[in-house]
């Protein structure tokens, strides 16, 4: 189907072009066909008239549990390790097939709304998880988050879930539908496996094109943990057994060093800063100006919901730009623009999907469209100002997801909302927490 905006605003994260006005963009099939200031010739399947709105490509959200929907809020008030220990755990362990969609669907739901296309997700039951964003129609990067608590000389391939996971992932996933799936290599933490199943997943990763996912010093205690055991930092250790060698995401960050920027910058490891979570945890700040002049790519995550109670990366995206401001007493540490590159191109970039995150021609067409007549939006003095510290997720009207109109003005046109919240509410839930549902 080709589309036509009309009188465009648009911030396209494109150099070239970076604040057009008065523009037409043009979409057909999966990408953009035209972005200028003259109408492009021939008809078009559908004409969208932008005034009083600003486009902006989809936002790429690279650090996600996304079924972790489920336990929104449950457990908070405690420590990462006492939160996943005594409360995500084990109601993770009652999880199936249809609490897993269920949460995905509402997670889905949520994410597409407030403007995200593309995720990168990490967590267990992935093929079905895989099926929801392929209804969807966003694009992801998948992972199951490998984990290895037997003794390092028991290690087998074979016997061994994660690893077994990995493959059927592969060959079922990866590069579905004209790359809409990816499958990423994987390791949950340096804390929850031990160097076999790091040289395996390395091995795996090399010999089949994947990159990496990774939750890389998240507290203060994994990193120092990690230097008692190995004398190195995860990055570091994760290093020595080629993990790194495909570039990927490593998650938080929260504690890492000048030697692991350089790491990071010489793999094309990117940090995915997950600035909500990591202070609702009480986890800390990662050192996101410092990794930016170091050369390490940084884009923005929201983690599970369980930990973050939100998906909006709206929320992320002020955070981001306003937390380091404050904490470095430089209101340029982090700038407008510098904060919307991480949740868009850089983003882009750590999934290892140059092809998204901007808008312009033969780029997939992951474009959103902000209300800009809103209360919070009004007036306009700059548009990159107000989409940074005013914009919320209630404010996109529309979501094009790889050239297809999957939201509209309050409308979810892949999703059937009330059948999401009837398994969550009715299934997913008591299943999981008994008739109280998980209060408590």
């Amino acid at each position: 189907m080709s589309t036509l905006f009309t009188n465009v605003t648009a911030v396209t994260m494109d150099p070239a072009q970076p604040l057009l006005k008065n523009a037409f963009v043009s979409t057909g099939d999966s990408h953009i066909s035209y972005v200028g200031q003259t109408r492009p010739e021939g008809a078009f399947d559908r004409v969208i008239d932008c005034t009083g709105k600003v486009m902006m490509p989809g936002f790429v959200n690279t650090h996600t549990h996304i079924p972790m929907t489920l336990l929104r809020g449950y457990g908070g008030g405690h420590s990462l390790q006492s939160w996943l220990n005594d409360y995500i755990f084990p109601a993770e362990a009652k999880l199936d097939d249809r609490c897993i969609a269920a949460g995905t669907g509402l997670g889905l739901a949520e994410m597409i709304a407030s403007g995200v296309t593309c995720i990168a997700d990490m967590y267990m039951h992935t093929g079905v998880i895989a099926r929801q964003i392929v209804d969807a129609g966003i694009s992801a990067n998948l992972s199951c988050g490998g984990v290895y608590f037997g003794a390092p000389e028991d290690f087998d391939p074979q016997r061994c879930g994660d690893c077994r996971n990995q493959q059927a992932l592969t060959q079922e996933w990866h590069g579905y539908h004209g790359g809409q799936i990816k499958v990423d290599a994987s390791i949950h933490g340096e804390y929850t496996s031990s160097a076999p199943l790091w040289q395996w997943m390395a091995d795996y990763a090399q010999a089949h094109g994947q990159r990496m996912h990774v939750h890389v010093s998240e507290t203060q205690s994994e990193h120092a943990d990690s230097l008692a055991r190995h004398g190195k930092t995860p990055i570091q250790i994760l290093d020595q057994y080629g993990v790194w060698e495909n570039g990927g995401i490593a998650a938080h960050c929260v504690y890492t060093t000048p030697e692991d920027w350089a790491v990071m910058a010489a793999k094309g490891v990117s940090a995915a800063h997950n600035p909500y979570s990591n202070l609702k945890l009480g986890s800390g700040i990662a050192p996101v100006p410092a990794m930016l002049a170091a050369g390490v790519n940084v884009s923005l995550g929201t983690d599970g919901v369980s930990s973050h109670n939100s998906t909006d990366m709206f929320a992320d995206l002020k955070l981001a730009a306003t937390l380091h401001n404050g904490v470095s007493r430089d209101p340029m540490a982090v700038t407008a623009r510098q904060a919307l590159e991480m949740a868009t191109v850089n983003g882009a970039k750590a999934l290892g999907r140059e092809d998204t995150g901007v808008i312009a021609p033969g780029k997939v067409a992951d474009l959103i469209l902000v209300d800009f007549t809103a209360p919070n939006l009004t007036p306009c003095h700059d548009v990159e100002e107000n989409l940074v510290f005013s914009a919320h997720g209630s404010n996109v009207t529309m979501n094009m997801a790889r050239g297809r109109v999957i939201y509209e003005n309050g409308t979810f046109l892949t999703l059937d909302l009330e059948k999401i919240r009837s398994e969550v509410e009715g299934y997913a839930l008591p299943h999981m927490f008994g008739a109280a549902g998980g209060g408590r």
